[in-house]
């Protein structure tokens, strides 16, 4: 347990400390008006309490990545706490706080916009075009998951019958003000998400569970060929760690913000969080079975089904209210991803081409393709649209981390806390494009690290250019 309860610990400190550097390196100022202080409309930009902001970007983050992720990265072995615990600090906590201080600095615009400014018009348009596929990629795979799950739990409704229940509500939550379902239930739900990993962390205290120790680089994988640590734990761990979505939905609740010394707790806070929620469920799969290979073997009996984890792990170690926090846990929190996914992708569409989000029609002919397309994908096999997403999420990360490359350097700040994550996780990705069947297929991992590494130089070089020249107009 000495290697979960360091890792816990540093985990703690860091909003205290390293957080507290990235906001002084950030120049963030309480007295700096808000995207909320220039733009309140009633929809999208309004005045909410930074509790509520805090656990509604909790659960938008969240969804079940810090929970399957974790017991699918639990898989590698003890070497998951070192990325949970390492990504959550220096890279998904730096990423979702400076990405979210940068938006709020540039008007509460959504992410692609805010990347235009700093990589300029190109990349603007590329990044445009991708994140919004993310998004409803994003939205669809959260239609897919938690419907197969009621399909299950109530037979009587197939899982067509409930991914058109779910579409319905997104429909309704996507167009509705931000203060009206998603502020009134979503922090409740963020509560709930948070229950559950207190109440498993007092398992993991008082009962007799081992919690396997670091021990290097060993793969406990059943088929280490196929899964190696390096690229496939750093794309299977995405959430708990650093994860692309975050940045898109810090637009969100940087146009509620009313004052930006509250960015720290919002933005790191909440990735904080949400590693410590990685880092706990990933120790009590591992501990649950007793040991990793007993883990792995039991997920190769359920075809690698990271829910039936949830379930029989919260029913049996915290009774009916584990269910009842499992129900949320596997159908809630991906419903309400999916939700503000597409909230993410109708604000996108709206900037780009300036449309104004105040009637309702206007946000309803925005949503309208977008959920077309989304119920398109749903028709796709899960675990198609699963593995794209998962490459998707970590390659728009890397752009993330560029972009506050850029502006750090532009603004003679210390810019390695931005550069060496930006080159750690393009190598990953790079590594991820080469080396897997879903594209390069090149068995030789030499050759496909030769090939990454050599794709992150080149793309460091391409992003040094952007640093000389001048910053792209706001969109």
């Amino acid at each position: 347990m000495i290697t979960f309860l360091v890792c816990l610990a540093l985990l703690i400190t860091a909003h205290f400390t390293y957080g507290k550097y990235l906001e002084r390196l950030a120049g963030t100022d309480g007295s700096h008006p808000t995207p909320v202080d220039r733009l309140e409309d009633g929809v999208d930009y309004i005045r909410l309490p930074r509790w509520r902001v805090f656990l509604i970007q909790l659960l938008n983050i969240a969804g079940t990545g810090p929970i399957f992720g974790a017991i699918l990265g639990a898989c590698f072995g003890p070497i998951a706490f070192v990325w949970i615990t390492l990504g959550g600090i220096f890279f998904g906590g730096m990423h979702d706080f400076l990405s979210g201080g940068l938006i709020m600095r540039h008007d509460g615009k959504s992410l692609p916009e805010v990347i235009g400014v700093y990589l300029g018009v190109p990349t603007r348009s590329v990044v445009r075009v991708f994140t919004i596929a993310l998004m409803v990629l994003v939205g669809a795979v959260f239609i897919l998951s938690p419907a197969q799950l009621l399909a299950s739990m109530v037979p009587s409704l197939s899982k067509d019958v409930w991914v058109w229940i779910i579409l319905a509500y997104y429909v309704i939550a996507t167009m509705l003000p931000v203060d009206k379902v998603i502020g009134k239930l979503y922090p409740i739900f963020g509560l709930a998400l948070i229950s559950m990993a207190v109440g498993l962390l007092w398992v993991l205290f008082t009962e007799n569970y081992t919690i396997p120790e670091f021990d290097g680089f060993h793969n406990y994988q059943l088929d280490p060929k196929k899964l190696p640590i390096v690229p496939t734990l750093f794309i299977t761990i995405a959430c708990g760690a650093i994860s692309g979505f975050h940045a898109t939905q810090s637009s969100l609740m940087a146009r509620c913000i009313t004052n930006e010394k509250q960015a720290r707790s919002v933005f790191y806070g909440s990735m904080i969080s949400e590693s410590i929620i990685a880092l706990i469920w990933a120790a009590i799969a591992m501990a649950f079975f007793g040991g990793v290979t007993a883990l792995n073997e039991q997920l190769a009996e359920h075809q690698g089904n990271a829910a039936w984890v949830v379930d029989i792990v919260s029913k049996t170690t915290l009774g009916k209210v584990g269910a009842v926090l499992a129900l949320l846990g596997v159908v809630v929190a991906p419903i309400t991803s999916g939700d503000t996914a597409f909230r993410g992708a109708r604000l996108i569409v709206a900037d780009m081409m300036k449309i104004d989000q105040r009637p309702i029609w206007k946000r309803f002919a925005v949503c309208l393709p977008l959920f077309m397309v989304g119920f398109g994908i749903t028709l796709v096999d899960f675990d198609v649209v699963w593995r794209y997403f998962a490459w998707s999420n970590q390659t728009l990360a890397a752009v993330v981390l560029w972009t506050l490359y850029v502006w750090l350097r532009k603004e003679g700040k210390n810019f390695y806390v931005a550069l060496i994550p930006a080159l750690f996780m393009t190598f990953i990705d790079a590594t991820f494009v080469f080396n897997s069947s879903q594209f390069c297929g090149i068995e030789s991992r030499p050759l496909s690290f030769a090939l990454a590494a050599v794709s992150s130089l080149a793309i460091w070089w391409a992003v040094d250019t952007r640093v000389k020249k001048p910053l792209t107009q706001d969109a």
